[in-house]
């Protein structure tokens, strides 16, 4: 499947920003299949009133009201959340030549269930990850962490992308994980259309050519 997986570091690391952009630099479609938490605009909402054509937006698997850890929303709710059908649903989504953007939620070891985590659904989809990251005290433990138990699960990593404000720290990490740069989206008071596109035009060129690589 040619999945593409944006995962974080944590939450709140911009991961629905990057993913908005990646999404338009490949004219990928995408997919959050877990939401936890519909009292604001969802990320699937976000994302489809930042791109250039929302159409590439696909709704999501699950929606689930509580603002928590997927696996509590769900027991909340009385719903199982089951990779089966998430992977089935995916397999659904794809079209010929048209990468699928799939966004996480939080980092790789939130939990869908009681045995079931984030990096385990990675693995069943057979995805590709990007890694988003952003600069705050403690973040290269969080950074080297991630890369580390995606080399030890043997998950195909793309490449880094930073967001928010520039810091040394990113040479380091790139150095240490050995994965590669792909962009660092900078923070802006407010996220349009018009910044969208002109992040994806930016990062395009290295993401593309991380993903040849």
């Amino acid at each position: 499947m040619n999945n593409i997986f944006i995962t974080g570091i944590g939450t709140g690391v911009g991961k629905t920003i990057a993913s908005a952009c990646v999404t338009e630099a490949l004219g990928a479609n995408y997919w959050k299949p877990v939401q936890a938490g519909l009292q604001d605009a969802t990320d699937t909402q976000t994302v489809r009133s930042l791109l250039s054509d929302g159409s590439h937006v696909r709704d999501e698997l699950y929606r689930l009201r509580m603002p928590a850890s997927p696996h509590l929303a769900a027991a909340r709710e009385g719903i199982t959340l089951q990779e089966d059908k998430i992977v089935q649903r995916a397999k659904e989504l794809q079209q010929p030549d048209v990468p699928l953007v799939i966004e996480g939620a939080g980092g790789l070891m939130v939990p869908l269930g009681k045995k079931v985590f984030m990096i385990d659904l990675i693995r069943a989809l057979e995805a590709r990850v990007i890694i988003v990251a952003q600069n705050y005290l403690g973040s290269i433990n969080h950074c080297l962490l991630t890369a580390m138990a995606l080399k030890q699960a043997a998950v195909p990593v793309v490449g880094w992308i930073f967001s928010g404000d520039h810091h040394t720290n990113e040479d380091d990490i790139v150095s240490w994980s050995q994965y590669p740069r792909i962009a660092r989206i900078p923070r802006v008071r407010r996220v349009t259309r018009e910044f969208v596109t002109m992040q994806a035009e930016l990062l395009q060129p290295a993401l593309l050519q991380c993903l040849s690589a």
